[in-house]
């Protein structure tokens, strides 16, 4: 009989909690400390951004950003192909994302097939993109952050829309996703 119970507390009470703690310790979180600065986990490895490298960061995003719409805005297919990752250019031009996007409603009624990585950006990047704006960013990864527009809906509510999944790799953004 205390076997039994023993054998239930292990599996009712301390399993749980151990697989919380390792669930905590594997995703992305940070901390605001009293200087503001931030302390990152990102699959078991911790980072620490100062509220400089934070405010340094933004603003080479906004820059890449800002270029980036210059480049939508002219439909330069080449120069904005050159800005994504190779993965994510491989997600975007498959065949089933491209079929997946064409039954969107709004496709549908203006009546686009998307046949490629080009179709998606005449119609989709073009009219959806060329104005963005970077009001704040969430690191992913020492290299990584995600960028982020604030727009205010009609009940007058502020929403943090996701733009991008950036990474940088020597000094050159690519977007992730």
């Amino acid at each position: 009989m205390k076997e039994k119970l023993s054998l239930f507390l292990i599996h009712a009470v301390f399993l749980p909690i151990l697989c919380i703690f390792i669930s905590c310790g594997s995703s992305s979180t940070h901390k605001n400390t009293d200087n503001d600065d931030m302390n990152y986990v990102q699959a078991g490895a911790s980072f620490h951004v100062t509220k400089e490298q934070y405010a340094s960061t933004k603003e080479d995003v906004q820059h890449f950003i800002e270029k980036l719409n210059q480049t939508i805005k002219k439909k330069d297919y080449n120069s904005w192909k050159s800005s994504l990752s190779p993965e994510y250019f491989d997600k975007i031009s498959s065949p089933e994302n491209l079929q997946q996007l064409s039954e969107l409603p709004a496709m549908k009624t203006r009546r686009i097939t998307l046949k490629s990585a080009e179709d998606y950006f005449m119609n989709v990047v073009v009219p959806s993109r060329a104005n963005s704006r970077v009001d704040d960013i969430e690191f992913i990864g020492e290299h990584r952050v995600k960028a982020f527009t604030v727009m205010t809906n009609s009940a007058g509510e502020e929403q943090r829309l996701r733009l991008y999944d950036l990474e940088k790799t020597g000094n050159i953004w690519k977007i992730i996703d």
